[in-house]
């Protein structure tokens, strides 16, 4: 057995092209583009590469791209006072603030004060709320972004058990809100789990967000299951790997994502439909 390998670069590749149309109809009917407001603290060299990414993708689809690079010194108080006044921007529909931030700043403060409607990031309680509710907004990408990939690859999570690694409000917790709404049976695994290897076999949907090389084992994995890698590390020859061992899995699972080409671009694919969402809703609000 080998894997069908689950392109999320095609995949992000397409959804992009098809939001470009969108904001093209958009501005031809003679409402503004999408505007995003991307904020970046400090100089954490991988923080700096996904923004530089999330910028590029806003260029391509044709949105406007509001680039603010603060200081590693900047004070909590000065990060909560530019996201009020983005709040109220007129020309901003998403708000974006890349973490992690500085120690000395409060993560969750930031995250709240932003207007759940401008969240495009899919983080603020509000929108995690609705998704618990079952009535979800604006969704956090990752998650959001890896569903897609199960759909567009015929992967029916309706009635499938799913097993999460890693339980982060980034991407764990949310994945299994996702799941559950797709009607999957979810099992959460975290760092006080025991038996791991028990509750990945029997795993139909398997997403590891653990950020860990090698975390769970290829040999683990229930044959013919769909696996999800969501781990973005280092070997220690430098290449890029996930959290799963690729060729064993390879040859064991019936799906997989490779890293990188996987997760990552629909998590930036995403926030492009996020911001998209938030413009259109923005404008529906106001008239």
């Amino acid at each position: 057995m080998t894997a069908q390998i689950i392109d999320g670069k095609a995949s992000a590749a397409h959804l992009r092209r098809h939001i470009r149309q969108q904001v093209t109809e958009r501005t031809a009917a003679g409402f503004p583009p999408p505007g995003l407001a991307v904020v970046l603290v400090g100089s954490d060299p991988a923080s700096e590469i996904y923004v530089r990414n999330k910028r590029k993708a806003c260029d391509e689809v044709g949105f406007i791209s509001s680039a603010i690079d603060l200081p590693e010194q900047t004070t909590e108080t000065e990060l909560l006072e530019l996201i009020e006044q983005l709040n109220q921007s007129n020309e901003i529909d998403g708000i974006l603030v890349q973490l992690p931030l500085p120690d000395h700043i409060d993560s969750a403060k930031v995250i709240s004060t932003i207007d759940p409607n401008k969240d495009v990031d899919g983080f603020h309680p509000y929108n995690i709320g609705r998704l618990v509710q079952r009535l979800p907004g604006l969704r956090p990408c990752t998650p959001r972004g890896i569903m897609h990939l199960l759909e567009q690859a015929d992967i029916a999570a309706q009635g499938a058990h799913a097993v999460v690694v890693g339980a982060s409000n980034i991407v764990g917790r949310p994945m299994a809100l996702e799941l559950l709404l797709a009607g999957a049976t979810v099992t959460v695994c975290h760092r006080f789990t025991k038996d791991l290897a028990d509750h990945v076999a029997r795993a139909d949907i398997l997403v590891v967000a653990v950020g860990k090389p090698g975390i769970v084992n290829s040999d683990w994995i229930k044959p013919g299951a769909a696996v999800i890698d969501v781990g973005i590390n280092r070997n220690s020859a430098g290449k890029l790997c996930g959290d799963i061992e690729f060729e064993t899995a390879y040859h064991r699972s019936g799906w997989l994502t490779p890293v990188p080409g996987g997760v990552g671009p629909m998590t930036i694919a995403m926030l492009l439909s996020n911001t998209l969402i938030a413009a259109q809703q923005r404008h529906t609000t106001a008239n």
